[in-house]
């Protein structure tokens, strides 16, 4: 077969995959649509929970009360599909991986996948208590927290995404080290460094309070030492061993 061939073999069966995986992300995003409302009542509730009483958010904007929802509701089709979407990635993939690549790639879009997972669930259980509860006992006297619906999806969001980033650097250093670019002992060197970078994280990307700040850099702390731990365990690819293309898919 011609390297054009290939080519389009590969584009082909790239669309294959990206379709397969949009109509998995549409057809969950089908089901969840008549409950939009319902999920973003779920996403604010760490801070209605934290509202006075008869406290209430605001629509600044006329078509926020009906875009803001289904957001929602898309976001948690994509997190729904999550694992459908990867395993056609890895389908796409796997064909091109050494036996070697295809033992240790696979397990770690899985555990990386549920950790992402993890963090959300930390920020959403864990942290969004403390801090919404730091941000409206901070409001001054006469000052009624009324938070508008759509910025409120974009701080959740994003603390989201900070959260389930940090929960994923356990495979970024099994990932370096697998890879020889860094050692266990090396990292173990690092921890000073990664400790106070952690602190410095996380005042960046969480609310000016002492104890959401912790909540972020102390996970990150430990799962950078679990990290560790398992690169230790797992050890460094031998450049010698099974360097040829698997045939099974």
């Amino acid at each position: 077969m011609s390297k054009s061939e290939t080519l389009i073999a590969h584009l082909v069966e790239l669309r294959s995959r990206l379709l397969n995986s949009f109509l998995a992300w549409l057809l969950v995003f089908i089901c969840l649509f008549p409950w939009a409302s319902d999920l973003y009542a779920l996403l604010a509730q760490p801070m209605l929970a934290k509202l006075p009483q008869g406290g209430q958010m605001i629509a600044t904007d006329v078509t926020t009360p009906f875009f803001v929802p289904l957001k929602v509701a898309m976001m948690a089709a994509f997190v729904i599909a999550l694992p459908f979407i990867l395993f056609q990635l890895w389908r796409f993939v796997a064909p091109g991986l050494y036996s070697h690549e295809k033992k240790l790639v696979l397990p770690l879009i899985m555990v990386s996948t549920l950790l992402f997972f993890c963090g959300m669930a930390f920020a959403y259980f864990a942290v969004f208590p403390v801090v919404f509860g730091f941000i409206t006992a901070a409001a001054p006297v006469g000052v009624a927290v009324m938070t508008d619906i759509d910025k409120y999806l974009s701080f959740v969001m994003g603390m989201f995404l900070a959260f389930g980033i940090t929960f994923e650097v356990p495979v970024a250093v099994v990932i370096l080290v697998r890879m020889g670019m860094v050692s266990v002992e090396k990292l173990r060197e690092f921890r000073s460094y990664v400790i106070v970078g952690a602190f410095v994280v996380a005042a960046i990307v969480t609310p000016p309070d002492v104890v959401s700040q912790f909540m972020l850099a102390i996970p990150l702390w430990i799962l950078y030492e679990a990290g560790i731990v398992v690169a230790a365990w797992i050890g460094v690819r031998d450049p010698a061993s099974s360097d040829s293309v698997t045939d099974d898919n």
